[in-house]
């Protein structure tokens, strides 16, 4: 049998697909899981997004090949959210690419300017998916500390004290992931200083700033376009479009450029329904972002007394799709996890996966009605009283 290549030999698969499988098997078997995992929204897309979508689907003469980039009505949409939203002026035409997922343009950034032996710095604890791109494309992972007492941001002076000279890439994102943790304006601009002083590309990643944040920040308001920076966004979390798969890569137009040029040697476009379906998201007011939130804020509460039935510590001024919490000292986490899964019909994430200064941490997901996650809470409030474990 011909062998994998080498180049996934160190990365393994994602520690999502393998766990729902699972759950699924679960279900399967009628244990009837609830899952507190994945940030997967389960509320519906804006009902203009989907009647484009569907007018498109009707269309005889909408279902052939499309531009690479994006048609240009969608990439003028991008444009005036950036505006409206992030108060950043964008050029349509050559600062903005649209994306099938902003998870491909993890893989087409890291493809486009990595060659082997290139160091890029990943948070710990962060997104898998920035180490993972980074060693399929043949580069080395670094990962620099994130922790809580210094509100889960880089520490820039620590990073001034080594050797830098062959990092090419710097993966950053806030609203973060998982912490929940908020960049102010200031932080944003040190972390663009550091990029430009050491002439490596800043790349953040932003799906979050829509949810419970008040005020959205794009790294690209500090100074505008940078030769340093490039921005990553998408409508999966801010407008209840996951499987739909619209992602957007703004930033200077040589770095569009180039990763153009990774991105069309791999898809053949997005289906013009879905793009004239973001279109109508993008055109969404302020209103629909605040109904949406105010959703959130009240699962939020639910998962809260979760958390508190855990006797996890956490904060409260998270933002993004999930809670992130520490476990008292007493329980072992992975443990914990695997107890609640098959013992208590819960899933929830622990924080290992995302780097080892997530060990003492978990996860969860706000998407999940407030019926599931009272639930939820009961079973965990039972599952407490008679089962629960610890060292």
């Amino acid at each position: 049998m011909v062998n994998i290549a080498d180049r996934y030999g160190d990365v393994q698969e994602y520690y999502f697909s393998q766990k729902l499988r699972e759950v699924a098997q679960l279900n399967a078997a009628g244990k009837n899981i609830i899952n507190l995992g994945i940030g997967s929204p389960d509320m519906a897309p804006p009902r203009q997004a989907v009647e484009a979508l569907c007018a498109a689907a009707r269309d005889d003469k909408a279902h052939g090949y499309q531009g690479y980039k994006g048609i240009p009505a969608l990439r003028q949409a991008f444009n005036d959210w950036y505006a409206s939203y992030y108060a950043v002026t964008l050029d349509p035409e050559t600062e903005v690419l649209p994306l099938i997922g902003s998870k491909e343009g993890i893989t087409y950034i890291s493809n486009a300017y990595l060659n082997a032996g290139d160091e890029v710095l990943v948070p710990n604890p962060g997104y898998p998916a920035y180490a993972a791109a980074t060693k399929v494309a043949g580069g080395v992972v670094r990962h620099y500390d994130l922790r809580e007492e210094t509100g889960w941001l880089p520490d820039l002076e620590e990073l001034q004290q080594q050797d830098l000279s062959k990092v090419k890439l710097l993966w950053v994102n806030y609203p973060h992931m998982p912490t929940g943790a908020k960049a102010s304006k200031a932080a944003l601009a040190q972390l663009m200083d550091f990029a430009e002083r050491h002439d490596i590309l800043l790349c953040h990643d932003n799906p979050y700033s829509f949810i419970l944040n008040d005020k959205p920040e794009s790294i690209l308001s500090i100074k505008g376009i940078s030769a340093h920076v490039l921005e990553l966004n998408s409508l999966s979390k801010s407008h209840n479009m996951a499987g739909w798969r619209v992602g957007v890569l703004v930033g200077h137009p040589q770095h569009i450029s180039n990763v153009l040029i990774a991105k069309s040697n791999v898809d053949s476009g997005m289906f013009l329904g879905i793009q004239q379906a973001a279109i109508e998201a993008l055109k969404q007011p302020q209103a629909w972002y605040d109904e949406l939130n105010a959703h959130y804020a009240k699962r939020r509460k639910l998962v809260w007394q979760i958390l508190d039935t855990l006797e996890c510590r956490y904060s409260t001024e998270q933002a993004g799709l999930f809670v992130w919490g520490r476990a008292p000292e007493k329980v072992k986490v992975e443990q914990l996890v695997d107890q609640l899964l098959y013992e208590a019909g819960v899933f929830i994430t622990p924080g290992f996966i995302f780097g080892s200064n997530g060990q003492r941490y978990i996860r969860v997901s706000l998407c999940a009605d407030i019926g599931q996650l009272q639930t939820a809470l009961e079973r965990i409030k039972a599952f407490k009283n008679t089962k629960f474990k610890t060292t």
